[in-house]
């Protein structure tokens, strides 16, 4: 392996390394046993949910070409993940806020094991139910385990700051140490052992089933709007209500599809994007690179939470600003870096920018996600929290299902010209959203001042 990709791996281990370890007390919360119990049990369930998730990941791809599936017939499975969450997405996240979060992740748990079953067969159809299953998963497992933390960690009396650290840890544990673990895990198993490319998928269906098991016997129910007389309909209308009702909540959305659309575009273009000569890279340790990154992002997000200033309406719109420019870099290299002709051999140099710009962008995708958790737990009502979480996700499904159908057919400076171009419309709503937020909080401060004031202008408390 060249040198050039354990200094960037050693380096940002080196920085996640020194802003875990130089954290002080203005930097943490001084929390309850109570909540660090409740903390570590959610982060446990989440880690143990990540890691079946992470463990199936780098082998989708090569189970299916494993099988004997070519591109095409492949595109149109993980085209059929994405549109099975698009369209189940909203209908699972309506069921998890009336008969309750605590059901919904199991029948994540459920539903993904079963999808991971299916990947013993080879035949296309059951492929393809799979596929469905795990789209439905992937719904489930973005909405009804936040929407159960928020409702659980409120039903608790806990303080609403403290949510953020349970945010921050639960990306930096699931989203980035788990992410690696599993990379590492999955390896072993099929490289190493030679239990072939299903075996990720039977040791993901054990992970998922151990938390399963503690959801089962130490999470409480929790619910969004209960009501009986309320049917799905009636639900999806209450939720689109409240989108259209409140700008935040709009704006929060479309911030959300603009993100995670790019993001995931992104994973699907970094290895073309570096290896355009069939250059040789070694993709799994740029993987757990990328995941260090995360971890770095997420380390910088719990220190940013912990403090009342700058709030999170306000940095994270440096964060997409400095997000676009890290996708514009390919477009920028293509430009005033002459291409390479020849085939195979190490990465370019204008390989080498790329993969520190891409590293730039995960770890702005690891502030993103503890962020965009606590925007949503402030501005989404409790009653439809999951449906409007999976509503925010059918724009996003729509874009990159639009996007793997075309990823032949446009060239790939334009894909990452137009994801830099979304995270740079992300950053302006971002601004938007904060400038509605201050203006809602000094209305709220002015009407509170007004109530502490009687008719005659005499201060109540003088």
């Amino acid at each position: 392996m060249e040198p050039f990709y354990l200094v960037v791996f050693g380096s940002l281990a080196s920085l996640v390394a020194v802003l875990e370890l130089s954290k002080t007390s203005k930097d943490r919360f001084s929390t309850s046993s109570a909540f660090n119990s409740f903390k570590n049990n959610y982060l446990v369930v989440y880690s143990l949910m990540m890691a079946g998730d992470w463990l199936q990941g780098p082998y989708v791809y090569y189970l299916y070409s494993h099988y004997g599936f070519g591109k095409g017939e492949i595109g149109h499975l993980f085209i059929a993940g994405f549109g099975s969450s698009m369209l189940f997405g909203t209908v699972v996240g309506s069921l998890a806020d009336k008969r309750g979060r605590k059901r919904a992740c199991v029948t994540y748990c459920i539903t993904y094991i079963l999808s991971c079953i299916t990947k013993h067969s080879p035949q296309y159809k059951v492929l393809m139910l799979g596929r469905v299953l795990g789209g439905i998963a992937t719904s489930l497992l973005f909405s009804a385990f936040e929407s159960w933390l928020v409702a659980e960690h409120n039903k608790r009396g806990f303080d609403q700051q403290w949510l953020s650290i349970t945010f921050a840890k639960a990306i930096f544990l699931g989203n980035g140490l788990m992410a690696i673990l599993s990379g590492l895990f999955g390896n072993v198993l099929v490289d190493s052992l030679k239990l072939g490319p299903v075996a990720p998928f039977d040791a993901a269906s054990c992970f998922l089933a151990i938390g399963m098991i503690i959801i089962l016997s130490t999470w409480t129910e929790n619910y969004g709007d209960p009501s009986e007389n309320k049917d799905l309909l009636t639900q999806f209308k209450g939720a689109a209500a409240a989108i259209a009702a409140d700008e935040k909540i709009t704006l929060l959305g479309a911030i959300q599809s603009l993100f995670e659309g790019s993001m995931y575009t992104f994973v699907f273009l970094w290895t073309p994007a570096l290896s355009p000569n069939d250059e040789d890279i070694p993709h799994g340790f740029i993987f757990a690179t990328f995941m260090l990154s995360s971890m770095l992002g997420s380390s910088i997000a719990s220190r940013l939470l912990a403090h009342p200033t700058p709030r999170v309406e306000s940095y994270m719109q440096t964060v997409f600003m400095l997000s676009s420019m890290a996708l514009l870099l390919p477009v920028v290299t293509n430009l005033l870096v002459a291409p390479s002709n020849l085939k195979g051999g190490s990465i370019s140099f204008s390989g080498c920018i790329q993969l520190i710009g891409f590293c730039i962008f995960e770890a702005c995708v690891g502030i993103f996600w503890p962020s965009i958790m606590k925007m949503r737990s402030q501005y989404i009502p409790e009653e439809a929290r999951s449906t409007i979480m999976n509503f925010f996700r059918i724009p996003l499904n729509i874009f990159v299902c639009i996007a793997l159908y075309n990823v032949k057919a446009l060239p790939m400076t334009v894909m990452f010209g137009m994801c830099s171009a979304f995270l740079f419309v992300a950053s302006l709503l971002q601004r938007r959203l904060m400038v509605i937020a201050e203006i809602h909080k000094s209305r709220s401060q002015d009407w509170l001042n007004m109530e502490e004031i009687d008719p005659e202008g005499v201060p109540l408390n003088g």
